[in-house]
């Protein structure tokens, strides 16, 4: 009997186009070490569509690791429920909920009843029209110092940046608009950066021991996610054991609210009064070998050879009937 097919789709033309080959590589390396899977690796290109209605390449289940732009915001997503292919992680419109830092944040914030640091949503061309200076003025006097800029969709921190002073605030624009066209300009909290990530194992949905993120910039910026010995990571987080339980209910409200299923990490600020402010969610977590949900997983015990495969197979026996009709 043969194994079934998994195809990993990784690469892409986004900003993080080595983080999502790196992580595509790592989860093929995993399942084909636990010897139950046929596993295909491909880039996006224009001749996957085409591929994927080849009966003889056609895989059995499809496993989305693209990062940033249309690998998270659910339009790739939506090609494979067209084709009729069942795949990992959540749903399209799922995806674009949770992509959309500000629809995401609102959310979570209206139907999860949690919190989230105040913010505002301008797009770039606002600034053209209203001009520059009198729209920073109007930011400051809302929001105070300092903030946080950083694009409406995207990810692994691309174009954020802490802004302390207002005279940094347009250079943290121009920043800002080189990943995407709206800006969100968030009230910067200090406090203690944690992620937590959701697992759906098929018995149950779980939610990985917070992680404490500590960089020497208190900005857990690009360089210091993806080069190794940047950055402190601290499992479980250096907090209360009930901050800790909030934490991880936090999490989990805001994957059931925001409707996402099988894989997730919510990223969160845990307040100086222990209060933890629900910052974004990710729709597709970094799986490289210096990502924050291969780390959690790790500390919780799991071996990743058998968990991703696990993984694979509970969404590979649900018989996902798609293309979706509801």
């Amino acid at each position: 009997m043969m194994n079934p097919r998994i195809l990993i789709l990784c690469g892409g033309l986004s900003h993080e186009r080595d983080v999502s080959l790196n992580s595509g590589h790592r989860v093929a390396g995993f399942l084909e070490e636990s010897g139950t899977w046929d596993v295909d690796i491909r880039d996006v290109d224009s001749t996957l569509i085409n591929s994927l209605n080849d009966s003889t390449y056609r895989p059995d289940l499809v496993w989305p690791l693209l990062h940033g732009s249309y690998g998270e915001d659910g339009s790739i997503r939506d090609v494979l429920e067209m084709l009729g292919l069942p795949y990992i992680g959540s749903r399209a419109k799922a995806s674009m909920l949770a992509w959309n830092k500000p629809i995401a944040k609102n959310i979570v914030r209206k139907i999860g009843g949690l919190h989230t640091p105040h913010s505002v949503t301008l797009p770039e061309a606002m600034f053209r029209e209203l001009g520059v200076q009198p729209i920073i003025n109007t930011v400051v006097g809302s929001l105070g110092m300092p903030v946080i800029v950083k694009p409406t969709m995207g990810g692994s921190a691309l174009g954020c940046t802490v802004v302390r002073d207002s005279s940094q605030l347009p250079q943290a624009l121009v920043d800002c608009f080189a990943y995407g066209s709206t800006a969100l300009i968030e009230r910067f909290v200090e406090g203690t950066e944690v992620s937590v990530s959701i697992l759906d194992t098929g018995d149950e949905v779980i939610a990985l021991p917070p992680m404490e993120i500590n960089t020497p910039s208190s900005t857990y910026d690009y360089s210091e996610r993806y080069t190794p010995g940047a950055t402190e990571f601290i499992i479980p987080a250096r907090l209360d054991d009930d901050v800790l339980v909030a934490v991880k209910d936090n999490a989990l409200t805001a994957y059931q609210v925001l409707g996402m299923r099988d894989i997730a990490r919510m990223d969160f600020i845990v307040d100086t009064h222990g209060t933890a402010q629900f910052l974004e969610a990710n729709v597709t977590p970094g799986m490289t070998d210096v990502s924050i949900l291969p780390r959690q997983a790790v500390a919780a015990g799991y071996d990743l050879t058998e968990l991703y495969s696990r993984i694979a197979q509970s969404v590979l026996s649900q018989h996902r009937n798609v293309p979706y009709t509801e």
